[in-house]
């Protein structure tokens, strides 16, 4: 009798776990949500933080670890020093209030600064592209100047005497990408994220209101579908027939250790703004073939970022030991002193990449799936902002601005 009681006894708590599952949504492998994202990059991340906030449930699955890609392979800035004037720059603004909100609403801390970018000029014609540049900033409202001969050597001692002048943004701003990544990812588990790793998408289909996402573990249900996959967002995109023209864009970057204070904050050369955008500067083919261009950068932990490369080579991310000797040869043009410095490793990542250089945040045709990917070297810039915006298009809110530019119908053929 005493048996029979205690299996009884197992067979509730049994039936009772089995239940809290069932509304939990795994039953039979089974895992329901009303808003699924893929991915789990930073853009994925600050998704899950902004609709976790606003009230929905929320699942997050990434293939591998969290920020094992994109997200811990480059630097962290918040830049509108390099954005196109305009709805570029505003939206990079409204991205820096929000992210400057953020450090003090995050529970972690993500190694905040706020110590402003500049970008240095080598040529008469360049300082002429400059002051054009700082003006139309400053026409739509941000902290922009130039800064003379005198200015850049007070910024260091180190710049090379052939440099003219350049610009400031004082607004730029700079964080850990992969602390931000797990800020949004811990604070929106407060507001009831769950979250799913190592489970790869293998496919996606919708049948009336409901997706259905089958991966390696789990056959998931959603009512809508964020890709927030960054490189791999095609992939993902054609499970549904959702064309989104993103391909994988490399990038290299040097470590060094610091053993003087060469520079204290985030230096780029204007020349390469210039070609970016039409313009050429003064560089050799190799330069030229491999995107070469100074990015200079002092991290929280008192060592260097110097890079950076551009260039596209599919899903290769092997470090080539030519680019890095391109980079360093390029670091040392602006900052002879540089020469002197003792390299801690190098590494490299894949950017995803848009035409246009500005990303896909949108919806689809595919009522209640959307993507928010292709930000290349501005994903962490732009996450908290990008974040906000997709929350506000599942809730049918007004956006904060109109980013209509943003949609991925943009790059439809007429």
């Amino acid at each position: 009798m005493k048996a029979l009681y205690q299996n009884s006894f197992i067979f509730f708590l049994a039936y009772k776990l089995l239940i809290e599952l069932v509304k939990e949504g795994y039953y039979l492998n089974d895992i329901n949500h009303e808003v699924l994202i893929i991915g789990g990059g930073i853009i994925g991340a600050s998704i899950s933080y902004f609709l976790s906030k606003a009230g929905y449930d929320v699942g997050l699955i990434e293939s591998k670890e969290l920020a094992s890609l994109t997200s811990s392979h480059c630097d962290g800035n918040i830049l509108a020093i390099d954005k196109t004037p305009g709805f570029d720059s505003q939206m990079t603004l409204r991205s820096q209030k929000l992210i400057h909100e953020l450090s003090k609403e995050l529970i972690l801390p993500f190694e905040y600064r706020k110590p402003g970018s500049i970008l240095v000029c080598e040529t008469e014609k360049e300082m002429q592209a400059a002051e054009q540049w700082v003006q139309q900033q400053r026409d739509y409202g941000l902290d922009f100047k130039m800064l003379d001969k005198q200015d850049i050597k007070n910024e260091s001692k180190y710049f090379s005497d052939h440099l003219l002048g350049g610009l400031e943004c004082s607004t730029d701003s700079t964080v850990n990408p992969y602390m931000l990544t797990y800020s949004f990812i811990e604070t929106a588990k407060q507001h009831g994220l769950k979250v799913y790793e190592y489970e790869h998408v293998k496919n996606i289909n919708k049948s009336n209101e409901t997706f259905y996402i089958q991966t390696t573990n789990h056959s998931f249900y959603a009512n809508k579908v964020v890709n927030a996959c960054g490189i791999y967002a095609s992939e993902i995109g054609s499970m549904l027939d959702v064309h989104i023209p993103i391909h994988p864009r490399k990038g290299q970057i040097l470590v060094a250790s610091r053993n003087e204070t060469v520079g204290i904050r985030k230096v780029m050369e204007f020349g390469y703004l210039m070609s970016k955008f039409g313009g050429e500067r003064q560089v050799s083919k190799e330069m030229e073939d491999y995107g070469i261009a100074l990015v200079f950068e002092p991290t929280e932990s008192q060592n260097f970022l110097i890079g950076s490369s551009r260039e596209f080579n599919g899903y290769d991310k092997k470090v080539n030991s030519k680019v890095n000797r391109l980079i360093a040869q390029r670091a040392i043009h602006f900052y002879p002193k540089l020469k002197d410095m003792s390299l801690i490793r190098t590494y490299s990542g894949l950017r995803p990449f848009t035409e246009d250089h500005l990303p896909i945040v949108s919806e689809t045709e595919v009522e209640g799936f959307y993507v928010a990917a292709g930000h290349e070297g501005d994903g962490i810039g732009l996450s908290s902002i990008t974040g906000l915006f997709i929350e506000q298009l599942i809730s049918d809110k007004e956006t904060e601005i109109d980013i209509s530019p943003l949609s991925v119908n943009r790059f439809k053929e007429v």
